[in-house]
C-alpha cells in the first residue's frame, strides 16, 4: 500500500506546532514487558491467520498479561481508520477493501484459542454504505460456527449516518453490544472530532429497543481534562439509555502527536467512581488506571450475566 495513504498525524493543520511531551506514567501504571510462551504463541496464531488486534494497534499496555491467558481482542475491517480521534493509536487514512475471508479467518483463530469469550471491533469504516454491520454479522456467524460454545462481544463504531447497520449487527445475536463513549460531550470536539456525543448515546438506547436481552456497555477515559462533575453526568446519562456495563480507564498518550494527558488518576479514584456508578444501577463496572473496554472480559461477563440473574431473581 503507498505510503501516502497512510498518516499518524490525527490533525495536519496543527502538524507544525511543538509536540506534546509524553508524561512520565506513575508506578501504579507502569507494566512488565511481554515474556511468556502464550504470548508468543498467541501472536502466532494471530499471524498464520493473518489477523490485526487492537491490543497491538492501539498500544494497549495490558497486551502481556492478556495473551499470556491467550486473551485478544480481535480488530477486522483493517489496520486504517477513517476518523481521527486525538487520543487513539491506529492509523488514520484510506482504507483497502474488505477481506472477504476475515471473518473465516477470526473463527478458525478463536477455536485455535480455545477462548471462552472474545470481543471483536473495528476501525472506523466510513467509507462502507453500512459502516461495516454486515462484516460483524458475518464474523460473529463464523465464530459461532468454528466455536459455539464462546460468548460474543462486539465493539462497535458509532455507525453515523448508516442506517440499518445496528439493526444488522444485534440481528447477529452477539452476547454484549459495546459502544464507547470515550470521554464526556464537552471535549469531544477535540477529542472525538468525528463523532457525536448523543448520537453514541442512542445507539446503545436503541441496541436495547431491538433486543432488550442483549447485554449493553460502554466505557470513557479519564485524564483528558474532563471534571468529576461531568464523569458522573455520563454515568446518568448511560443509565437513562439502560447500559449495563460501565468501563473506566485511565487515558494514556501513545505519542507526542496526540492529546495529552491532563493528570493520572489515582486509584483512590477510581474506587470512587467504581462505587458510585454500582450506585446508580450499573450490573457491573471497571474502574481501575489500567482498565480498557476489553481487559478481563470473560471474567466480567461472567459476572456481568450472574448480576442480572440475581436481580431477575430479586424481582421475582
Amino acid at each position: 500500500m503507498p505510503d501516502d495513504t497512510v498518516t499518524r498525524v490525527r490533525h495536519p493543520e496543527k502538524a507544525h506546532k511543538p509536540d506534546n511531551p509524553v508524561k512520565r506514567k506513575p508506578a501504579w501504571i507502569r507494566v512488565k514487558a511481554p515474556t511468556s510462551p502464550a504470548y508468543h504463541e498467541t501472536r502466532r496464531i494471530m499471524r498464520e491467520n493473518k489477523l490485526a488486534t487492537v491490543c497491538e494497534e492501539a498500544a494497549c499496555p495490558n497486551i502481556g498479561e492478556c495473551w499470556a491467558k491467550r486473551h485478544a481482542t480481535m480488530m477486522i475491517m483493517g489496520e486504517i481508520c477513517t476518523r481521527a480521534c486525538s487520543f487513539c493509536n491506529v492509523a488514520t487514512g484510506k482504507p483497502g477493501a474488505l477481506d472477504p475471508f476475515e471473518p473465516f479467518n477470526v473463527g478458525q483463530a478463536v477455536a485455535k484459542l480455545g477462548l471462552e469469550h472474545v470481543v471483536v471491533t473495528s476501525v472506523d469504516r466510513d467509507d462502507l454504505d453500512d459502516g461495516g454491520a454486515r462484516h460483524f454479522a458475518e464474523t460473529i456467524q463464523a465464530i459461532r460456527e468454528a466455536a459455539p460454545g464462546t460468548t460474543i462481544e462486539v465493539l462497535t463504531p458509532d455507525f453515523l449516518r448508516k442506517n440499518g447497520a445496528l439493526e444488522v449487527v444485534v440481528a447477529a445475536k452477539p452476547d454484549v453490544f459495546n459502544h464507547n463513549l470515550e470521554t464526556v460531550p464537552r471535549l469531544y470536539a477535540e477529542v472525538r472530532p468525528g463523532a457525536r456525543y448523543f448520537h453514541s448515546l442512542r445507539l446503545l438506547d436503541e441496541a436495547k429497543d431491538l433486543d432488550p436481552s442483549i447485554f449493553t456497555k460502554s466505557g470513557i477515559m479519564v485524564g483528558l481534562g474532563e471534571s468529576k462533575e461531568e464523569v458522573l453526568q455520563v454515568m446518568d446519562d448511560l443509565r437513562s439509555a439502560r447500559v449495563d456495563f460501565m468501563t473506566i480507564g485511565q487515558y494514556l498518550q501513545p505519542t507526542p502527536k496526540h492529546h495529552v494527558v491532563d493528570r493520572f488518576v489515582t486509584p483512590e479514584e477510581f474506587q470512587v467512581y467504581e462505587r458510585q456508578a454500582f450506585g446508580k444501577g450499573f450490573l457491573m463496572v471497571s474502574a481501575s488506571p489500567l482498565t480498557r473496554s476489553s481487559y478481563h472480559a470473560g471474567d466480567d461477563f461472567q459476572r456481568l450475566r450472574a448480576a442480572r440473574e440475581a436481580q431477575l431473581a430479586a424481582a421475582g
